[in-house]
């Protein structure tokens, strides 16, 4: 080899590193491809003595290539630019995933010239040199460049140095498809969190702001991301069904069902059928096989409400379910599972329960993984108002009554009263008062008798404490006589006291017994 060969030689590698350190630094200019494609192109052609570049990507919607970016040609030669696999020299590369020298581009048969940028150069002998660019054996799409034909040898170079920088094409390719997972993935976890923060401070099935209540979409929160069993105690009326809604449809099962079961309800009887299912012909009236409460939640949340009240029997079936995740249906013997999230409720002291020997200890200990503890409404005064503006407004819909405002007596009433049933209760109330109210306020007159005061009333009791008590012993006497028809012995009996002291009191009330008897 010459002197001036190796000099040459020499030369064109210096070039083509300049060349590739430019396009290294352009590619790490942004990680959005478009924003460098068109200085990269352009550096490539000052290089390399180019006339056009081309880099076409790849449309997963459609499957075909389209120019995402160009050097020498216009917008709207770019805009023609649209290949389908196996279509043209691009397509063909694109298909066959190997490059593609074309010496002499207008004698080529699969040269199609959609563009129209070489209809100028018809006169010129161009050469054509395509690549495909590859991610992980993968298609990303074709870098494509056309320049004077000189030799054979060059054109082969060329191809070389075009390879390399598809590579690094395809590499920032990665790092645009990493950044925009990264990106989603981050957007999906801030959606998330917003989630989580919303139903941590206010599920919006729930009404209330009180201290208490935070406490409890604190424990909602923190128990609705997981598959742990829970137990909502509390008394009758507080609302725990809307505290298994609220757990159930924060959570992932939030598309599957959501299936209630009132153990109370159910007689002992047809407990297990019910829970489990049963086949056909197992017993008496099973005409046909049925799927148990269990089956049907599969895949989302199974609310067992008033688990207090199960029978024993039936306290060791569901201790197998959710030590085991597996049952039979009744008259069955194939083992079933079942992808099922349970939540237990109950107004009973199960520890007291433990102790009477009426509830298994065992069961108990399964249930109660994580507790929640709705607090009584007397306990949650500020949530008062809250509620019975809810009530209002709810029911104001639905009967057509435009209650616009609560008296102040009524707040009195409301606040003043001891709720024994909780929040049902006030719903009753406020239903009953807003059906009967007159206008568009609420008066102390539209709420139940046992709300009333004598001040909200107008009815200030008069009298002394002996007039009282003797209206209340004869109202008893008249009426355990009633319930005996006038039998004297049966009607002491019922109030538990002799026939002498009987007799007594009749006397004192001057009551005559034989007026109760049926006459004949």
């Amino acid at each position: 080899m010459t002197q001036a060969r190796r000099d040459s030689g020499v030369r064109r590698q210096l070039h083509e590193l300049e060349l590739l350190f430019e396009i290294s630094q352009t590619l790490d200019q942004s990680p959005d491809l478009r924003e460098v494609s068109a200085l990269m192109l352009q550096a490539m052609a000052e290089h390399m003595g180019m006339i056009h570049a081309t880099l076409c990507l790849l449309n997963r919607f459609d499957g075909e290539l389209v120019i995402e970016a160009a050097y020498g040609l216009t917008q709207a030669e770019q805009a023609r630019g649209r290949y389908r696999l196996g279509e043209g020299l691009h397509g063909r590369v694109a298909a066959e995933g190997k490059r593609c020298i074309v010496p002499h581009l207008f004698q080529d048969p699969d040269f199609l010239d959609r563009t129209g940028a070489r209809r100028k150069n018809a006169q010129r002998d161009l050469s054509f040199i395509c690549v495909p660019i590859r991610l992980d054996n993968e298609l990303v799409g074709t870098l494509s460049a056309d320049r004077d034909f000189t030799d054979a040898a060059s054109l082969e170079d060329d191809a070389r140095l075009l390879s390399i920088i598809a590579s690094m094409i395809a590499q920032a390719v990665r790092l645009r498809q990493q950044a925009g997972e990264e990106l989603r993935q981050l957007e999906e976890e801030n959606e998330r969190l917003q989630q989580q923060l919303r139903h941590r401070f206010h599920p919006s099935n729930i009404v209330g702001n009180s201290g208490s209540m935070r406490r409890v979409y604190d424990q909602i929160a923190q128990v609705a991301q997981s598959n742990t069993t829970t137990l909502i105690c509390g008394e009758s009326g507080v609302g725990k069904e809307l505290v298994a809604h609220a757990v159930h449809y924060s959570s992932d099962r939030a598309t599957g069902p959501f299936v209630r079961v009132n153990c109370a309800a159910l007689p002992s009887s047809v407990i297990e059928s019910e829970l489990f299912g049963h086949e056909k012909g197992s017993f008496t009236g099973a005409l046909a096989q049925r799927k148990g409460r269990f089956e049907l939640a599969h895949g989302g949340t199974i609310f067992l409400d008033e688990v207090g009240d199960f029978t024993a029997s039936t306290q060791i079936m569901l201790l197998r379910a959710l030590q085991e995740k597996e049952f039979e249906r009744v008259g069955g013997n194939r083992t079933l599972k079942s992808d099922v999230r349970i939540i237990a409720a109950t107004n009973r002291d199960l520890e007291e329960q433990i102790v009477a020997g009426t509830f298994r200890e065992d069961l108990y200990y399964r249930l109660n993984v994580f507790p929640i503890h709705v607090p009584p409404l007397r306990e949650r005064k500020s949530d008062i108002l809250l509620l019975a503006d809810y009530f209002v407004e709810k029911y104001g819909r639905q009967v057509s009554r435009n209650v616009r405002r609560i008296s102040t007596s009524v707040i009195d009433m409301l606040m003043r009263y001891h709720w024994p049933g909780n929040v049902r209760e006030l719903e009753n109330c406020i239903e009953r008062a807003v059906l009967i109210a007159e206008g568009d306020v609420l008066h102390g007159r539209h709420l139940p008798p046992s709300l009333q005061t004598a001040e909200s009333s107008d009815t200030k009791f008069e009298g002394k404490l002996d007039a009282a008590l003797n209206s209340v012993e004869r109202d008893l006497l008249v009426d355990s006589l009633k319930n005996a028809r006038g039998n004297m012995a049966a009607a002491a009996r019922t109030l538990g006291i002799t026939e002498r002291v009987m007799g007594l009191r009749i006397k004192k009330h001057g009551m005559d017994p034989r007026r109760f008897k049926p006459s004949r």
